[in-house]
């Protein structure tokens, strides 16, 4: 059995290695692969003012954020939500994961974080639109909003602020739809982007790598459900106590992020 295994195993490694030699051959530098680069661009383009041009989105998603260990163990946490918004202000979007059920309702002035787990919830004034909420999220209150950059009024801009190499790898199949698979890198990150073909651009998956980190940790989005104008639900996008949780301050509701505090940067592990 042992020498029937090692006769296989030979011919498929040679494989691999002859695959990733015509890889590498097909990413050196050409008239096509410029072609391919303003292609890719203009694709990505289309989906930022596709998405602009939308007042009302609805979507389900599932993510999975991998973290390394102080032993070199990668894992993978994985959650699943909702999103609704209404441009420029509005937004109600909900996570559940294995240690957190968490929503979040902005009405244009005042954001609300319920933990439905625990039952309790905290507001602050954040008067502005959403890409505001967004930079509000990330830099006060440390808690990004998942595949925050495909919210964003200029998705483009967003994405391609520090891009310093790009790719179209063509078609894939996100969920029973085609889409164009176009990649990135720039220096801290590679990422890549599977966006629906067709006269809906929307983003289908969005892959980031953090290239510099041990093993690679990625994060990704998975779109499902995309509905938009008159299929969105009507929603006013206001808070209703209908658990009567008890109001909080922010630094009391925890575990509202993707990751356990314990594998947070500066956890337990």
């Amino acid at each position: 059995m042992k020498k029937t295994v090692k006769k296989s195993v030979r011919p498929f490694a040679a494989t691999i290695s002859a695959a990733a030699v015509a890889l590498v051959v097909g990413s050196a530098a050409s008239p096509a692969a410029n072609a391919g680069e303003a292609e890719a661009k203009s694709i990505l383009k289309a989906m930022s003012d596709y998405l602009a041009a939308q007042k009302t989105i609805s979507f389900g998603y599932d993510t999975n954020f991998e973290v390394v260990t102080k032993d070199h163990q990668k894992l993978a946490f994985a959650s699943s939500g909702t999103v609704d918004l209404n441009r420029p202000d509005k937004i109600r979007a909900t996570r559940s994961g294995g240690f957190a059920n968490v929503e979040m309702i902005f009405d244009g002035k005042t954001l609300t974080l319920l933990g439905k787990s625990v039952n309790l919830y905290t507001q602050a004034e954040v008067p502005g639109n959403l890409d505001n909420l967004v930079d509000v999220l990330r830099d006060k209150f440390h808690r990004p909003m998942p595949g925050a950059d495909l919210l964003m009024s200029n998705v483009y801009d967003v994405l391609m602020a520090d891009v310093v190499d790009v790719k179209d790898l063509g078609s894939g199949v996100i969920g029973g739809t085609e889409c164009d698979h176009l990649a990135f890198r720039d220096k801290d990150v590679d990422w890549q982007i599977w966006i629906a073909q067709g006269a809906s651009p929307y983003p289908c998956r969005y892959v980031i790598t953090a290239k510099e980190v041990d093993q690679g940790p990625q994060y990704s989005v998975q779109v499902r459900d995309w509905k938009t104008g008159s299929d969105v639900a009507a929603d006013d996008f206001g808070f209703k106590n209908t658990t009567n949780a008890n109001k909080v301050e922010a630094k009391e509701l925890t575990d509202t992020d993707e990751l356990p505090s314990q594998y947070a940067p500066g956890g337990a592990q």
